[in-house]
């Protein structure tokens, strides 16, 4: 119930099949959400794009097979952790890339006439590419399956909902927790009263649900898409795969949120009045009226990444007109604000200021303050610093222009020896092949990996169709695209080349995902 999640709108592409960057998941990079105490999902403002950098080709021992490019390029070289099947294994929610190195400085060229000028590297750098065992000719890419978050429990608006195994959990210590409450003030419950307790933790994430689709329904209202909502371990989680355009909308977008909480502990007050205090109805409406209380407070704290944070983010974006500012105002205040929690909340509880007795607070009651404070502390630190980093990936992505990543390719027909395609492409100073008719009309694009692997000894036997992947619609691109555009229509269809054609249908060149990674990480690691 801080404000929803920015998550990648790249994700990446299951099985073989690479993915590229995305804005908003390595920020899935998954984005950490955002959390609140009691429930409040964590919101860090979107995750880093990550791209899976798997390298196969296969190559003959002791022997260099030559890329398609001026340049001959060495066997592929895998990143550590990288499979023989080119999966890899990441920490939950984020994939990383292994970009190659390139020489300081150099940027990727436009290209020059009606083809792109291929990308230095540093001497005796391969060009690294993210084909691994792409899909083979006649296959169509598929598109990556929709992100999953644990048990799906339905749809709401349209958007999948998920529980997280990290629910069961807290779900478990609340049972425990509010029993021990249940115990002193209903003792004639007996055992039953963990019963009415794991209800109360029920109706909790309920609310906490609530709070999630709140965030959800006002930025479908704006048009922006939602991927999911997760509840999970402290909260819950709205991912929305883009920012407001305006501050005023992002201001409404996170006020929605701790809005609805309020609402909802108004109506478990207005469900006490009439109910006995002393009745396990009246113990739960109570429990539930302080607990979104306190949700609602939390979350109004004007620091990244709680809600609050993102309308002190909205309001300095206003007054300054830089959304740039107003995220890193936010998130320095977040950051500030992880730091009173992790020293302020012991103290407070050790003296009784939170309606404790401090005499009785010793022992295991200190250790879990202590060990609450930290991990609260640890989210707030940890979502205000990915916020930053959302903001600056989202200030560099227009870098990101087709045009002037796309290599010069070398149209050849399908029966062409492999060796006769390469000395065509090194003689021409271009990176990439693609197979035309009898027309010069493209018909399928030869995946690099698959050039790679193939030792140099047979090449003049292997003709360049048998090592292509058939063009489809969704790999076929705008030399005009660029930025979030760029990228979004890569992940909805993952593919390791693409087609880059001129608003005339003309071939422009071929647009690797390897090159968009490489560039991307360029560009974030650029200061803002």
């Amino acid at each position: 119930m801080t404000g929803p999640t920015r998550a990648a709108p790249l994700p990446a592409a299951p099985g073989p099949t690479p993915a590229v960057p995305s804005p908003a998941a390595r920020l899935r990079l998954q984005a950490a959400g955002r959390t609140a105490p009691g429930g409040t999902g964590p919101h860090p403002g979107g995750t880093v794009p990550g791209g899976t950098g798997p390298h196969s080709g296969r190559s003959a021992p002791d022997e260099e097979p030559h890329a398609p490019a001026g340049d001959q390029a060495g066997p592929t070289r895998t990143a550590p952790g990288d499979t023989a099947s080119g999966k890899q294994s990441h920490p939950p929610g984020e994939s990383r890339s292994h970009p190659g190195r390139t020489a300081p400085g150099d940027e990727a060229h436009a290209p020059g006439g009606d083809h792109a000028g291929s990308a230095r590297t540093a001497p005796g750098d391969t060009p690294r590419t993210l084909a691994h065992s792409a899909p083979g000719k006649g296959t169509a890419p598929q598109r990556p399956p929709e992100p999953r978050g644990g048990l799906l429990m339905g749809r709401l608006f349209g958007v999948p909902v998920y529980v997280a195994p990290s629910w069961f959990l807290v779900a478990a210590l609340i049972t425990w927790v509010f029993g021990g409450q249940l115990e002193r003030v209903l003792p004639e419950l007996g055992a039953a009263r963990y019963l009415v307790s794991l209800f109360f933790a029920v109706a909790f994430y309920a609310s906490v649900l609530v709070h999630e689709l709140a965030h959800t329904v006002a930025a479908l209202r704006y048009k922006l898409p939602v991927r999911r909502i997760q509840l999970q371990f402290f909260g819950g989680v709205s991912e929305i795969e883009k920012e407001a355009e305006t501050p005023g909308r992002e201001f409404v977008l996170a006020f929605v949120g701790p809005l609805l909480s309020l609402v909802l502990a108004g109506l478990f007050y207005l469900a006490m009045q009439p109910v006995d205090p002393g009745t396990v109805p009246g113990v739960l409406l109570a429990g539930l009226m302080i607990s979104n209380l306190l949700v609602a407070a939390f979350n109004l704290l004007p620091g990244l990444p709680l809600d609050g944070g993102r309308m002190l983010r909205a309001v300095v974006w206003k007054l300054t007109g830089k959304p740039m500012s107003g995220t890193i105002a936010a998130a320095w205040v977040g950051r500030a604000l992880a730091v009173s929690v992790l020293i302020g909340l012991p103290l407070l509880t050790q003296s009784g200021a939170l309606g404790r007795d401090a005499v009785d607070n010793v022992g295991m009651d200190t250790v879990m303050d202590a060990l609450l404070a930290a991990i609260l502390a640890a989210i707030i630190w940890t979502g205000a610093g990915n916020s930053l980093r959302v903001a600056r990936l989202r200030e560099h992505l227009p870098e990101l222009r087709a045009r002037a990543l796309t290599r010069r390719a070398v149209p050849v027909p399908g029966d062409t020896p492999l060796s006769e395609a390469l000395r065509r492409a090194n003689a021409a100073g271009a990176r990439a092949l693609v197979v035309v008719d009898a027309d010069g009309n493209p018909l399928s694009l030869v995946r690099e990996a698959a050039i790679v692997g193939v030792p140099e000894h047979r090449r003049p036997w292997v003709a360049v169709s048998s090592l292509a992947q058939d063009l489809t619609d969704g790999m076929r691109v705008s030399a005009e695209l660029a930025g979030e555009d760029l990228l979004e229509v890569l992940r909805a269809t993952p593919a390791t080349e693409y087609l880059v054609v001129e608003e005339t249908g003309a071939i422009y060149g071929v647009l690797s995902a390897a090159d968009v990674e490489r560039a991307f990480v360029k560009a974030m690691a650029r200061p803002s």
